[in-house]
């Protein structure tokens, strides 16, 4: 049976059980977490249980976060669309032009509706039923509101999604009309987003489902107990997660740590965090004060499931940086469209946001902060099919990269229906 469990703020340390709308702490302001009881002696069984599930028809075990179910939070009947279950890829191309042999990427944009916030909002909408919520809502740069959305009409609630005029990709959009929502484009950033839904909610009885939400942290560790189970319970030495409103990368290291008390894993791997350069204020922060101050940035990027200028979680994610000995950089436009590419070209298509990864990789290996003979893994969050225009743009030419990069451009090439001339196109890229 899952574990009852308490509220605890991160900052004074406060237990808040039923929780503030906006889930922040009423005495310092700061968010809360989830706390679970101390495992029973029987825990050093649960990996075993937990593989049996997997050849299991019980709707409960045929999802990558219910199947760990002892390590999550009682919040009622689950809400599940059978997410998580996600691949982890072995990178072999990449691998062999960065000169490593262990590179993985567990791709989390292959949950059902193509990102990682699906492992988190199905914890996060079974508990807003079970609370009473009718309807639930978010601000998002795009999969959250698909996530939200798609979830919601699971559970038989409303969905209110908020997202910002204009910079939102057409693909993550399209879920959220598709799945029912209410969709409201705010003239304004996700900051301006979410600082209007926490009025909403402030006024309104709808429950909050964004990242600062605890449950969503909850669901979304759980990735990291399937991606140690798929390495056979030995950690890598590094895994790597894009950086937006950071609270992925607080789901990871929380699901380590509590791996390691349990004893089912020794040695935390370095959990670190790759931000687009105009909407980097975690990576500046890091670099100037190791995370002690935050300041907020206008975020521009076109790799929008990370624009995002105030994380809400940054506290939790320097924690997680400071536990693992982590590091925190930012990455270039070019650099992402690149490393977008070089994913591409394994046949493993990604958002741009998720190459990040790849791009902050190729950094650390050249400074020699990550070396070539240890094992990464790269958290790849969403699918290629949520920002297709992106992908469009950069083989059409329409994104401006250095020359090296041109031999990873495949634009669609227009001849008469005629086999010569496909022959030719053969030939001229010594594919024949």
């Amino acid at each position: 049976m899952p574990l009852d469990h308490q509220l605890r703020c991160i900052g004074c340390g406060a237990s808040e059980l039923p929780p503030a709308p906006d889930f922040h702490c009423s005495h310092c302001g700061e968010l809360l977490e989830v706390v679970l009881p101390q495992a029973p002696s029987e825990a050093k069984t649960w990996p075993e249980r937990w593989r049996e599930r997997r050849t299991s028809l019980v709707a409960a075990d045929t999802s990558g976060v219910w199947r760990f179910r002892e390590m999550l939070p009682t919040v009622g009947e689950p809400v599940s669309l059978r997410e998580g279950n996600t691949p982890l890829y072995a990178l072999a191309s990449c691998g062999r032009r960065l000169g490593m042999r262990q590179l993985w990427a567990k791709h989390q944009g292959m949950n059902p509706t193509g990102s990682f916030k699906d492992t988190g909002m199905t914890v996060a909408l079974s508990q807003a039923r079970t609370a009473g919520f009718r309807w639930v809502a978010c601000a998002s740069t795009g999969n959250t509101s698909a996530s939200v959305a798609a979830y919601a009409a699971c559970a038989g609630l409303g969905a209110l999604v908020l997202v910002p005029a204009g910079q939102i990709a057409w693909g993550k959009l399209a879920q959220a009309l598709d799945y029912g929502a209410l969709t409201c484009q705010v003239q304004g950033d996700f900051d301006d987003c979410m600082r209007t839904l926490n009025a909403v909610v402030r006024q309104a009885p709808v429950g909050l489902v964004n990242s600062v939400n605890p449950y969503r942290v909850e669901g979304q560790k759980t990735a990291v107990f399937e991606l140690l189970e798929q390495l056979g319970w030995q950690p890598p030495d590094h895994i790597i997660v894009p950086g937006g409103n950071l609270a992925n990368a607080s789901a990871i290291g929380k699901g380590l740590r509590e791996m390691r008390e349990r004893g089912w894993i020794t040695r935390l791997p370095k959990v670190s965090i790759v931000q687009a350069l105009g909407a980097s204020p975690l990576a500046a922060a890091w670099r100037a004060n190791r995370g002690r101050e935050l300041i907020p940035v206008h975020a521009e990027t076109r790799a929008t499931a990370i624009r995002i200028g105030n994380p809400a979680s940054w506290r939790k994610a320097v924690r997680v940086l400071a536990e693992t000995g982590g590091d925190c950089i930012a990455v270039s436009e070019a650099e992402l469209a690149v490393a977008k590419a070089e994913i591409g070209a394994e046949g493993i298509g990604c958002e741009p946001a998720s190459a990040a990864t790849l791009a902050g990789l190729k950094q650390w290996l050249t400074r020699g902060w990550i070396r070539r003979e240890e094992s990464v893994v790269m958290v790849l969050t969403g699918h290629l099919l949520k920002d297709a225009d992106y992908a469009l743009d950069f083989h059409r030419g329409q994104m401006a990269v250095d020359a090296a990069a041109e031999r990873l451009r495949r634009p669609p090439v227009a001849i008469p229906a005629d086999a010569a001339a496909v022959l030719a196109q053969l030939e001229k890229v010594g594919r024949a």
